[in-house]
């Protein structure tokens, strides 16, 4: 199931950065996932310092 950020994201970018398949980019706020790219695998949830990225 992909992954999306809430909205707890304080635009660190640490997410994005991690992201192997590169399906986060900055939005309106706070950063979004593309859940057409995300591949599940957990990699920016495993980086966000505010546990912003959660499956949907």
């Amino acid at each position: 199931m992909p992954y999306s950020i809430s909205e707890d994201c304080i635009e660190c970018g640490a997410c994005a950065a991690e992201c192997p398949v590169e399906a986060i980019t900055p939005g309106d706020g706070k950063y979004v996932i593309d859940p057409d790219k995300c591949i599940s695998c957990g990699a920016c949830a495993g980086t966000c310092p505010v546990g912003a990225p959660q499956e949907k």
